[in-house]
């Protein structure tokens, strides 16, 4: 009987010794196999056998019942795995798609359609209060004086930028001389631009950028763009306007068309283009 139990354990210890020198052998054997060249063959059994799914719930396994035993090996492969050339390649082909720049375009350009049509509402509603008993269709105090400042504001972006320029090449040359003689000339060259800007923009389209964010068009009684000479007599009226503290505007508050100053002078109205 006892010979007996000696031979069992003589054979588990070889069992267990020949498990041992197998698992040793078949450890190194796949070492090497994915060191090299992955088989394609190997690779396809990879993914349908679902190892790396079965590797990675191994780890979260031995790391629930080790504690911290498995976190420091998982962090490290996850480092190794996001700092291979691989990763990144992948990571900027993804992100390089066309779909994923349009989505982000399309994100961007629903932001701003959304605060742009919040804008609109709430001028809209401002102008209903400031003038409840005008005719329906066109462009209102508020509406309009927005566009008015978004306007403004984009021509003396344009001018600084071209005046920028200039001033540069000016002080290469040591500039024009006296300090007057540049302020005139600053003076009427952002005259001249902005009369540029609105004028270019009233003739061709009948909406400057401004007025195409708030969705308004001036037009003649026709019905159409105002002629750029038309267009250069409307904006004399709107400096006209804005000299006396800003008074052309305020017709428009009692006008059943809501016109200011610079549409009577140049027979142009301002409507709703939504």
């Amino acid at each position: 009987m006892r010979f007996d139990r000696l031979a069992l354990g003589s054979v588990r210890a070889a069992a267990r010794s020949s498990q041992g020198v197998f698992e040793e052998e078949a450890e190194r054997a796949i070492d090497a196999l994915l060191a090299g060249p992955l088989p394609e063959a190997v690779g396809r059994s990879l993914i349908e056998n679902h190892v790396l799914e079965r590797v990675a719930a191994g780890m979260l396994q031995a790391e629930s019942r080790d504690g911290a035993a498995a976190g420091p090996a998982a962090e490290e492969l996850v480092a190794k795995v996001a700092q291979s050339a691989a990763f990144k390649r992948a990571l900027r082909d993804v992100l390089s798609a066309p779909e994923i720049r349009e989505a982000l375009s399309g994100q961007a350009t629903g932001f701003a359609d959304e605060l742009a049509a919040a804008v609109r509402s709430r001028m809209a509603s401002l102008d209903r209060r400031l003038q409840p008993r005008g005719e329906p269709g066109y462009g209102g105090f508020a509406t309009r004086g927005l566009g008015l400042v978004i306007d403004a504001a984009l021509a003396e972006l344009g001018f600084l930028v071209v005046g920028a320029s200039i001033g540069l090449v000016l002080g290469l040359t040591g500039g024009l001389g006296s300090s007057w003689v540049d302020a005139a000339l600053a003076g009427a060259g952002w005259f001249v631009a902005a009369a540029v800007y609105f004028v270019l923009f009233w003739s061709a389209t009948g909406q400057t950028p401004g007025m195409r964010i708030m969705r308004v068009r001036v037009i003649t009684a026709a019905g159409a763009p105002p002629s750029v000479l038309r267009s250069l007599v409307r904006f004399v009226g709107l400096i006209l306007a804005i000299i006396p503290l800003f008074a052309g505007f305020l017709p428009a508050l009692f006008d059943p068309r809501r016109r200011g100053l610079h549409d009577l002078v140049s027979g142009t109205v301002v409507v709703d283009a939504s």
